[in-house]
């Protein structure tokens, strides 16, 4: 038996696995990182002082004003992921992320490239093949 013929049956065999077996950690594992950030920039129920500082003088991105940038990050650090983890519009919600996570790489942490790169894969494989069976989006016959 060939090392090439090794390879081909196992990779047969893998082939054959579901998607689903992926497609929630792909889910959670990214959503959780956003939530997370996400939860230290707000204070109760209002978005907290460091928050506005950061966006006004280490995040500031061009067209958007601060505190805009402020406000819509705070909300899709808080929306996108909790869709990610439900499974609920997952594709659009990892395409939101995707974006959130381009914006990121060029004007905010460039240097973090790996990390971000990895986040991006999840959220590229999420919206070219859906959510798996273990989500809303399947219970309710979304995707």
């Amino acid at each position: 038996m060939t090392i090439a013929h090794l390879l081909r049956r196992a990779n047969g065999r893998l082939g054959q696995m579901p998607w689903d077996i992926a497609a929630l950690p792909l889910r959670v594992f990214p959503a959780a990182v956003f939530l997370a950030s996400g939860r230290t920039k707000v204070d109760g129920l209002g978005i907290a002082d460091s928050t506005w500082f950061l966006f006004e003088h280490d995040y500031a991105l061009p067209l958007i004003p601060p505190a805009l940038a402020a406000v819509l990050a705070v909300i899709a650090e808080h929306l996108l992921p909790a869709l990610l983890i439900l499974g609920l519009g997952t594709r659009l919600a990892a395409a939101g992320l995707l974006g959130m996570t381009a914006v990121i790489q060029t004007f905010v942490y460039p240097e973090a490239w790996q990390t971000h790169g990895l986040w991006a894969a999840c959220f590229l494989a999420l919206i070219l093949r859906g959510p798996g069976w273990l989500s809303l989006d399947r219970a309710l016959r979304l995707d």
